[in-house]
């Protein structure tokens, strides 16, 4: 995952380049998305039947990738999700910012009594 979002991009760079303070999240959300949310975090994410964004943490960096240090595991749907067909990082577990997304390298329907799990490992945030 390296797409930036406008907000993550445009607050890092008056961070470094014009030494304005900018307060990293205590915690980073997951959050599933059926549309693709765009750098302006414009996209349809997933509401209701047990939907919610879920806290992830990440191990250290090494060569500009992190990885997720647990696995990412979702509630049981309760209805109908949708396709997901991305996933994006926020700084809240509800509103908030969106941070980073990406698309699925494949998607996945979500139905009732699925659920939706990020491995170990399988989620990585890159700078480039």
């Amino acid at each position: 995952m390296s797409e930036f979002s406008n907000y993550l991009e445009n607050a890092l760079l008056n961070a470094v380049l014009r030494n304005t303070t900018y307060t990293s999240p205590t915690t980073c959300f997951v959050g599933l998305f059926t549309s693709d949310p765009t750098d302006a975090g414009s996209g349809t994410e997933c509401t209701g039947g047990a939907y919610a964004r879920i806290a992830v943490s990440f191990n250290a960096p090494s060569n500009g990738v992190c990885t997720n240090s647990a696995d990412v595991t979702f509630a049981q749907a309760t209805n109908n999700w949708g396709t997901i067909s991305h996933i994006g990082l926020h700084d809240a577990v509800t509103t908030g910012n969106l941070l980073f997304h990406t698309i699925l390298n494949s998607s996945k329907a979500i139905g009732t009594g699925d659920q939706f799990k990020i491995s170990t490992g399988a989620l990585t945030c890159t700078l480039e």
